[in-house]
This record gives structure tokens, C-alpha cells and sequence, in this order.
């Protein structure tokens, strides 16, 4: 009996990391749907509007309504009338199928209307090698709308908060504007996230998907802040992409083609990746 036993226990210790692997590739091909899915949805959005979707105004800029069931979209200046001013989630929102989270759902004030899509996780954004769809647990909010709600989260960040990158601070880019080359610049990407406070306030994780122009929705792409694996410490994502995937994390480009790219990637062509117009020649990666 205790030889059964003994044969068993090494045959699932054979097992279980040809289970895992299994697991991982999975979730990893889930994970490259999703980007391919946020990526054609921002060419939606630049089929309708003739730009890609902004990367917001700032953290405190929920998502802004001309009137009840009437959303402001991206404008190419600062002074464009009825500009949104919140994140590029929730501006991709009506081409991912969440239009009715977008418009509102019927909500009766422009207050309700921001708490719903602030509220709501939506399965698209969130990596499952990390984590199913989470939300901030319900608390007082620190800016407009006042209330107290939760936070749906979200896995992945654009590119980039240095401002050089193909999702822009405040006003959306036409294709034109992206002169490397719309499969040489880096789009959107897995962002580095803390296990050990996932569904917590780490300062990179505490707002949503809507925030504009925020750790939570924007990373930097530069020699300072290289792609890195996921930590498990307590802290923060230190403002990178990275992942919980191993090797490296996914990322979608410019042109919505989809790339896993190593941590070791050079920093040289790290740095040009993130940069829609540097004129740099891209190196391989």
C-alpha cells in the first residue's frame, strides 16, 4: 500500500508542472486576445473619430458627459469643445461591447452615470495569469463624483506617461502622428503590478480603468523604467509594464499586432519602442 501511495505522489509531482505550463498557455493566449481585442478597439475608435483614444487629463478627471447618456470623446487640442478628459478605457468602451456602460445604462444623472462605469470591472482588461476581474472595494471617493463605490481595476497600461508615446496626454494622435511606423511603436502592455496587494491600494492600482493620465492606465517605456516581472513585497508596480507571465509580458503595438516581449529586452530599443516619432531605428527584440 504504502508503495501505491509512494508511485502516486511522484506521478502528480511528474504532473502538476506539465498541468501548470498547460495552465500558463492558456492564460497566457487569453492574455494576448485581450490586448488584441483593446488594441482593434482603439482602430474603432480612430475609424469614428479620426484619433486614438487620450490617455486623460489626470487621476481626479472621472469620465466627462456632455449631458445624460452623452459622453465626451477625444479631441486633437487641449481647447477642443466637450473634450475627455478621464482614461482610455473608458473611451474604447462602446467597441468592446460595454456601450451601455458607456452611455450610462439609463442612469437618471451624470453623477450615477460616472460611479456605474467606475464601478464596474470589466473581464477585458484584467490578465488571468494574474488575477480575475477586481474592484477596489467600495470606500469614499477622493474626487469627483463624491460617494462612496468601488473601483473596477485594470491589467494593462499604454504607452507612454513620458508623453512620447502613441496614447497621448490630453489630446488623441492620428495614425499620422506616429511617423516610426505603426508596427515599430508600442501601443499597450501588461502593467507590474504587486501580488501582495492586488485588490488593495497600491498606488499604481487604486483608481481604475478610467483614470486618466495615472500609473493605473499609463507606463513609462524607458531605460529607467524596464519591463520587469511581477513582485511579491508590498509595494507597488513601480510605474513599468511587466507581468506575471514568466520571461516577459505581452504587449500590443501600434498596428494591433500582438508581442511578447522579454525582460531583457535592450533598453536602447526598449526606450524607441515607446516613442511614436523619434526617427530611431528599431533594434531586435
Amino acid at each position: 500500500m504504502l508503495v501505491v501511495i509512494a508511485i502516486i505522489a511522484i506521478l502528480i509531482g511528474l504532473l502538476l508542472p506539465a498541468v501548470q505550463k498547460v495552465r500558463e498557455a492558456a492564460a497566457r493566449s487569453q492574455c494576448a486576445n485581450n490586448l488584441k481585442q483593446l488594441a482593434l478597439a482603439t482602430h474603432n475608435h480612430h475609424d469614428v473619430y479620426g484619433l486614438l483614444p487620450t490617455g486623460g487629463d489626470g487621476w481626479t478627471s472621472p469620465p466627462g458627459y456632455i449631458s445624460v447618456g452623452t459622453p465626451q470623446v477625444a479631441g486633437s487640442s487641449v481647447g477642443t469643445p466637450n473634450r475627455q478628459q478621464c482614461g482610455w478605457g473608458f473611451q474604447i468602451l462602446p467597441f468592446i461591447e460595454q456601450s451601455a456602460l458607456w452611455s450610462g445604462n439609463g442612469q437618471s444623472s451624470i453623477a450615477n452615470a460616472q460611479i456605474q462605469a467606475i464601478s464596474t470591472p470589466i473581464k477585458t482588461f484584467f490578465c488571468p495569469s494574474r488575477r480575475a476581474p477586481q474592484a477596489l472595494p467600495a470606500q469614499a471617493n477622493w474626487y469627483s463624483p463624491s460617494g462612496t463605490f468601488p473601483h473596477g481595476l485594470n491589467d494593462y497600461g499604454a504607452s507612454n506617461l513620458d508623453g512620447t508615446g502613441a496614447i497621448g496626454y490630453q489630446i488623441g494622435y492620428p495614425f499620422s502622428a506616429i511617423t516610426d511606423g505603426l508596427s515599430n511603436t508600442l501601443l499597450l502592455g501588461d502593467k507590474r503590478l504587486d501580488l501582495l496587494y492586488l485588490g488593495q491600494a497600491q498606488s499604481d492600482d487604486n483608481e481604475g480603468y478610467t483614470a486618466g493620465w495615472d500609473h493605473d492606465t499609463v507606463r513609462y517605456a524607458n531605460a529607467n523604467y524596464p519591463p520587469q516581472p511581477d513582485p511579491h513585497v508590498g509595494g507597488d508596480g513601480g510605474q513599468c509594464f511587466g507581468s506575471s507571465h514568466t520571461g516577459g509580458f505581452m504587449a500590443a503595438l501600434a498596428d494591433g499586432s500582438i508581442r511578447f516581449i522579454s525582460y531583457s529586452i535592450n533598453m536602447t530599443t526598449w526606450t524607441n519602442l515607446g516613442a511614436r516619432n523619434d526617427g530611431q531605428v528599431l533594434g531586435n527584440y
